[in-house]
């Protein structure tokens, strides 16, 4: 894990983008053992799994900035498919049943992108307007806003950047549109994982901007480089943004049906609202990792003592939980035939600073806030009782269990010796008799969040703070609108590349909701993502780690504890995984007894 910031993405096909998904939960499990019995023998074709998440499905396309949760991911994770897959150890593994790829030249860079014969679940071909379409989302090729973004435009509104294909020219591609050819303007650390599959359906977002596939194609090929210094609008090709944008932003059966097709092992059958999405096995899949189960249906159930009683009942055969306590542990351990997995997650739960609130655009209100947080107790009190060895994270860029590049970064980031521990007084100096009022967002139905945000509540009302809880259940809806002071949130990691550094930390980065802006960090992520070197980049994200602290952005609280419990009647879930896939990387491998 050392060759990356902090990550997580898995086995079946990688096709959103490489960014960190939200969390409304931080999963606490146990130890970092890892395994989970015998799950994976004697499996059989058919039948239907339960699954048991926290958080409830709300949208189809996770690669879009108000959608980029993590159980929208894990659902495109069984319907969608791409060029590689990352297994547990979050190493990129390629997948040819789909397409395959190569590096044809390192000056310049150059690669080649071609497709085997995938097809959509109505049987449409993927093809070169599929291809055409995700490029030209994920390099921003046509993208003119200004920094301020008070002229032109950004035509898809993605969850990550444009960073990694930013530099790609047009591509070129063969007679049949099967194969496609990316030459990059400078190198990039990330390459291999910049153009992952397809994530949305060319003919359908075709259809949802009022053109035909072959109308979308063109408008695609015959856009305009765009140059902030001179924007020019291109009409069509913002309705197409538009639609790539939001049809696919639906929480219940959408009444057109054209929009559940999937290129993964399954396909959406049906969604009730805040209530469970069912998938079923995708007949006209033509990859190589077919499902063997009829169905899966996964249930949201935000409750972790819920999810026991529904996994004892049988109602459910596999549970994820987040916020579980040592109690709820020892009940899964009293369910007979039940096999448990345990890891640290890719994931960290973290306090965010709005930059483009008035109440913190004063550092020395942003650090006399961070004085009063009281990291140690929140870990005390929620995390020990179920991970004895948890300690405070002191990084925003590597968690505890990257052991080598989080010591860099401890060392270097002076984040013990400025926020180690709750300094009161020296927040009321730094406050100067002021009272500021502070509006945190987070889930209030996640209650360890709720736990956390007590706890902060009254340590910083002891400085003068005065704290307004703004728990919202839509807190990830939210996040983008930046009207809070303050958020507390998870981010887990797809496992692989530096993706975070652009989305999160950049200005303007798609993950960026706090409006953080240093043209120092922006400098060194530029550096760092195009940097081939792998101990100086990490050099280079110590930096910014550094900068993060002193800037006051934040604070990190806990490394996530990741927590998998699996009837034995199950088959194939049997290595744990700690990226943002979590327990369906391997979907299709998974089976009855």
């Amino acid at each position: 894990m050392g060759k990356y910031t902090f990550k997580g993405k898995a086995a079946v096909s990688v096709a959103a983008i490489a960014a960190l998904t939200l969390t409304g939960c931080a999963s606490v499990g146990g130890g970092g053992d890892q395994g989970g019995g015998e799950s994976s023998a004697a499996g059989q074709e058919g039948g239907v799994v339960t699954v048991a998440e926290t958080n409830a499905f709300s949208g189809a396309n996770p690669s879009y900035t108000k959608t980029n949760l993590d159980i929208n991911n894990k659902i495109a994770q069984m319907t969608r498919e791409g060029f590689y897959t990352v297994d547990t150890e979050q190493k990129i593994q390629p997948n040819e049943g789909f397409g395959t790829y190569k590096k044809i030249s390192d000056d310049p860079l150059t690669v080649e992108y071609e497709l085997k014969d995938p097809q959509w679940s109505d049987g449409n071909k993927i093809d070169k307007a599929d291809l055409l379409l995700e490029w030209s989302m994920l390099s921003g090729y046509a993208n003119d806003s200004s920094e301020d973004g008070k002229t032109g435009k950004d035509y898809f509104s993605i969850a990550g950047s444009t960073d990694i294909l930013g530099t790609t020219e047009m591509p070129t591609f063969s007679e049949d549109g099967k194969k496609m050819t990316l030459t990059w303007g400078k190198p990039n650390a990330d390459w291999e994982i910049g153009f992952g599959g397809v994530t949305e359906p060319a003919h359908v977002v075709a259809k949802k901007a009022g053109m035909t596939e072959d109308e979308l194609l063109k408008v695609l090929e015959n856009q305009k480089k765009g140059d902030p210094k001179k924007p020019q609008k291109q009409p069509e090709l913002e309705k197409i943004g538009k639609a790539w944008d939001t049809a696919f932003n639906f929480t219940s059966m959408p009444d057109d049906k054209d929009l559940l097709v999937s290129s993964g092992p399954f396909k959406i059958e049906n969604i009730v609202e805040n209530n469970s999405v069912t998938v079923k096995k995708n007949e006209n899949y033509t990859g190589d990792m077919p499902g063997k189960l009829d169905e899966i249906t996964v249930r949201t159930i935000s409750d972790p003592t819920a999810q026991i009683q529904a996994l004892r009942n049988g109602e459910v055969d596999i549970m994820q939980p987040g916020n579980v306590n040592k109690d709820t542990l020892d009940q899964v351990q009293q369910i007979e035939n039940v096999n448990v997995q345990k890891g640290d997650q890719l994931a960290y739960d973290h306090l965010d600073l709005n930059f483009g609130s008035d109440v913190f655009k004063d550092q020395k209100v942003r650090e006399a806030f961070l004085k009063t947080i009281p990291r140690q107790q929140i870990v005390d009190q929620l995390i020990k009782p179920v991970k004895d060895d948890a300690s405070v994270l002191n990084s925003q860029m590597y968690v505890s269990s990257q052991k080598d590049e989080y010591g860099k970064a401890v060392e270097k980031n002076e984040a013990e010796s400025m926020y180690g521990e709750v300094d009161i007084e020296g927040a009321k100096e730094l406050l100067g008799g002021k009272t500021p009022t502070v509006r945190i967002l987070y889930n209030n139905q996640n209650p360890q969040r709720v736990d956390t945000f007590q706890l902060i509540k009254e340590s910083a009302e002891k400085a003068g703070f005065k704290v307004s809880d703004m728990g919202d259940p839509n807190w990830s809806e939210k996040l983008a609108d930046g009207d809070y002071d303050a958020s507390l949130f998870g981010w887990v990691s797809p496992g692989v590349g530096t993706e975070m550094l652009s989305q999160i930390f950049k200005t303007g980065g798609g993950g960026n909701y706090t409006k953080y802006s240093n043209k120092d960090v922006d400098k060194l992520v530029d550096e760092a993502r195009t940097n081939l070197d792998e101990n100086s980049r990490v050099d280079q994200i110590v930096d910014i780690d550094k900068h993060t602290f002193e800037d006051g952005y934040g604070l990190p609280l806990f490394q996530s504890v990741g927590y998998v419990a699996t009837s034995d009647k199950i088959a194939g879930v049997d290595t744990y995984q700690p990226n943002q896939t979590g327990v369906f990387w391997n979907v299709s491998e998974w089976s009855r007894k």
